[in-house]
């Protein structure tokens, strides 16, 4: 992909991917607007699929939508609620912990910046970014696994991890894109832009798309 040629996908992506559901921590974000919210909804859905996440977090915020009220649960009680996203017992206990801060060292209020997030436990690049932009509108890149792939599989950017291809992306991405990259791609990836043999015949972007590392597509 040639860089001029970005404006063109992301053009296509805006018309298509409303077509399709929309992320649950997107979701999670365009309903309570809660940058607290979007943090816990963030951790629990890492390793777990969108719709169990979507189900536990509904089910623990109905008892506890703020880190004061969190803190009247137990770590047994957040495990039941939250059950069986991945690593349930480690997410209930990084969750009181992570509340438990909130509360003692930043006046109960999530913090709007990467690095300060960056200290949770729990809390990686990923779910920093998203809380940023998602939670506050600011900018940032978040980098899962289908936006690493499809930046690299265009031929945006060349890049081994999604640390990497975030600041390259930060590099080279114009900066009206950034909040919205994350969205578009992961609902792109999930439907269209598959890991492994990628729809290529029905996609919408594909005249832009070297298809590096490719080898198999329908």
């Amino acid at each position: 992909m040639k860089d001029r040629d970005i404006h063109s996908a992301i053009k296509i992506l805006r018309r298509e991917v409303p077509k399709w559901e929309t992320p649950i921590v997107t979701l999670m974000a365009e309903t309570y607007q809660s940058p607290f919210r979007v943090l816990i909804s963030c951790i629990l859905s890492l390793r777990t699929q969108d719709a169990t996440t979507a189900k536990a977090s509904h089910r623990l915020f109905a008892l506890a939508d703020s880190p004061e009220s969190m803190l009247n649960l137990t770590a047994k009680k957040i495990e039941k609620l939250i059950y069986p996203v991945g690593f349930y017992k480690t997410k209930a206990n990084n969750i009181l912990e992570i509340c438990r801060t909130l509360i003692n060292r930043y006046a109960g209020q999530v913090p709007d910046s990467i690095d300060e997030l960056l200290k949770f436990n729990g809390v990686g690049r990923k779910t920093a970014n998203l809380v940023v932009t998602l939670g506050y509108r600011k900018a940032g890149i978040c980098v899962d696994t289908h936006v690493h792939r499809i930046s690299n599989r265009w031929g945006y950017v060349k890049t081994k991890t999604p640390e990497k291809t975030e600041f390259a992306l930060r590099d080279k991405l114009p900066k009206k894109y950034w909040i919205e990259f994350n969205d578009l791609l992961v609902s792109f990836g999930q439907h269209l832009c598959r890991p492994i043999s990628p729809l290529c015949s029905q996609c919408p972007v594909r005249k832009h798309c070297d298809q590096i590392g490719v080898t198999v597509r329908r």
